[in-house]
């Protein structure tokens, strides 16, 4: 299988690299990012701009995608920039590998996704799985986080906080709001991709716990 990872320098994405490259159903993988990635043999990554994708390269030429690509508010700085990189980014690289022969997508959603939603990042995500729908995936799975554990590079106090707080009460509570390390959602995504069940497909928090 050739396999390409969107979002591969963030904490999901970084696993779900590994995996990957280790994985024998993975032949290569292809993980475009705005900086490089330490080098694979089962690995190519170009660096590129987001805004600006080249749409006929042949690095678009692979089976699957899973896009574990996402910011915050707080990084974004405006809604409409977290908005491009939320939705619009996911969304392009979906409508240029597409028609270039993938015909899987996994996308890292998360908890609470609702185009319907009075929240905006809820309903941002929401959003984007409706649109990606319409691309015409063989095989097409949203799996949805809800607080993600892990060490990442970017400092969040919000999610620092609400770790340390889960952390402390998480075995109290339903396993759809316990924290989901990031190695779990990581596993789920690219099994998803090397399963690539036909239809839509949903894999909610509780089974990331």
């Amino acid at each position: 299988m050739k396999l390409m990872i969107v979002g591969a320098t963030g904490l999901v994405g970084r696993h779900v690299l590994e995996l990957a490259l280790a994985h024998g159903a993975v032949e290569q993988v292809i993980a475009p990012a705005r900086r490089s990635l330490p080098a694979h043999p089962k690995l190519v990554s170009p660096q590129v701009d987001f805004d600006r994708l080249p749409a006929d390269a042949d690095w678009w030429r692979v089976d699957g995608v899973i896009c574990a690509l996402g910011t915050t508010m707080r990084t974004a700085g405006s809604r409409q920039a977290f908005t491009r990189v939320d939705h619009d980014y996911p969304l392009a690289i979906a409508k240029l590998a597409h028609p270039h022969g993938a015909n899987t997508y996994v996308l890292n959603s998360a908890l609470g996704a609702d185009p319907e939603s009075r929240i905006f990042y809820n309903r941002t995500k929401g959003e984007l799985e409706r649109d990606l729908q319409k691309v015409g995936f063989e095989s097409l799975t949203f799996v949805r986080p809800g607080l993600i554990g892990g060490q990442r590079d970017e400092f969040r106090p919000g999610e620092r906080l609400a770790a340390a707080i889960l952390k402390v009460i998480g075995p109290l509570l339903p396993r759809r709001w316990r924290i989901n390390p990031a190695e779990n959602i990581a596993r789920a995504l690219l099994n998803a991709a090397i399963d690539h069940k036909t239809g839509v497909h949903t894999v909610e928090s509780a089974k990331l716990a």
